[in-house]
């Protein structure tokens, strides 16, 4: 999330964190807390000597670059060799992708290994404010709400929650991580292959691009083991449901033009979604029959007064946690305003760090099923709560844009 640092503090991997004021004036938001994004968690950023790219007929042992990536790939005069050699290293602003339709990106096989995973974890620096971040409320941002303390999610994860998961990225400052959430694709029923997080866990906002090498890991250490169990993991405990690369992501205008490190700026329109794809290449099943599970996304959840309970799902990764393991908190919504002109956001008490962001936020609707309602954005430096943004208008046409895209697939 960020505060809510990149991600749940700075908005960057497990970096972010944004914090807020119980105040309800906006100056009092602005004076009270750093805010930081709280969904990323950052870590080593190298990628391994022996990743590869190949462009052989997909299998179990080749990957496939599509007609349609390498045609922009050339288009944005990206060699897909040096690409995988090491060329997506370079984060020259000239050279950065940031507009909607340019994302990319080409599997990497074996980048994303064990170590690599696991290592994605060290939350960075956390980040204060920009004042221009948070230029007041609306004056209905409800109390601060008592922290709710995050509970474990009992293993095996695939059980108890198989819709979620981690997505790993590498940005400018390193490799990073957030939470996501397997949901339902309307072109394909049963068959989805799109996966729900922050915005800010997939594009840095006004002041960057797209980020790069993102993926997708369902049941990410399914066990629930220790940091010291997963020492010597093999990738079939860290990622027993595979790596799944996206190969499209958008998220929205609003972020792509107002997102930022920290604070409020474009937390209200923090979401993206992602379509995935098997790195070791297609066996025939999608994400959601692997998995077994995805859920349905509500776009008319209704107003805060209304919902009488959200639970929270991520993997959070700043201290006192370690982005190894699963957890939840639960809790009544309130509202968070912190851009006079941008919508009411869902605010919930809950200890989860950074790592979390992205993670899914589901409730209950009209027909007592679950469904996916926000996602962590924001939350104070110091812990204690965490903001989503309501999922609107623009939400749902990322969402329907993405599944006509495949639609034909």
């Amino acid at each position: 999330m960020r505060s809510i640092r990149p991600p749940f503090a700075a908005r960057r991997g497990r970096s972010a964190r944004r914090g807020t004021s119980p105040a309800l004036a906006a100056v009092g938001l602005a004076a009270a807390l750093a805010l930081t994004a709280t969904a990323c968690d950052t870590g080593d950023s190298k990628a391994k000597a022996d990743a590869t790219v190949s462009a052989s007929p997909s299998g179990d042992d080749k990957i496939k670059i599509p007609d349609d990536i390498r045609d922009r790939l050339k288009e944005h005069g990206i060699d897909v060799d040096k690409w995988k050699d090491g060329a997506w290293k370079n984060w020259d602003r000239d050279d950065w992708l940031r507009e909607a339709d340019d994302f990319i990106n080409p599997i990497i096989k074996g980048l994303w290994d064990p170590d690599r995973m696991r290592d994605a974890d060290d939350p960075d620096q956390d980040k204060g404010v920009d004042d221009n971040d948070l230029s007041g409320d609306q004056g209905v941002t409800d109390p601060t709400p008592a922290p709710v303390v995050a509970q474990a999610v009992k293993a095996a994860y695939h059980d108890s929650a198989p819709e979620a998961g981690k997505v790993f990225f590498d940005s400018p400052e390193g490799t990073m991580v957030c939470s996501a959430t397997v949901v339902e694709d309307p072109a394909h029923p049963g068959k989805s292959n799109m996966v729900w997080t922050a915005g800010h866990c997939v594009h840095a906002g006004k002041k960057g691009g797209w980020y790069r090498n993102i993926a997708f890991v369902p049941a990410y250490n399914n066990a629930g083991k220790t940091a010291d169990q997963l020492q010597d993991a093999t990738k079939a405990e860290i990622a027993p449901y595979g790596v799944w690369w996206s190969d499209w992501a958008q998220t929205s205008d609003q972020w792509i033009e107002q997102g930022g490190a920290t604070g409020g700026q474009g937390a209200p329109y923090d979401f993206a979604v992602l379509h995935v794809t098997p790195e070791k290449g297609s066996n025939g099943k999608s994400l959601e029959e692997t998995v077994g599970s995805a859920l349905p996304v509500n776009f008319n959840a209704p107003a805060v007064p209304k919902v009488a309970s959200i639970t929270a799902t991520g993997y959070p990764a700043a201290p006192p946690f370690d982005g190894q393991k699963l957890f939840q908190c639960t809790d009544r919504p309130g509202r968070l305003s912190v851009v006079k002109s941008d919508p009411t956001m869902y605010r919930v008490g809950c200890t989860m760090t950074g790592g979390s962001s992205g993670g899914g936020w589901v409730a209950k609707g009209s027909d007592g099923k679950p469904a996916l309602v926000s996602n962590t954005s924001i939350g104070p430096v110091s812990s204690g709560w965490l903001a989503g943004p309501h999922l609107g208008t623009e939400a749902k046409g990322i969402y329907d844009s993405v599944s006509k895209k495949f639609a034909g697939r």
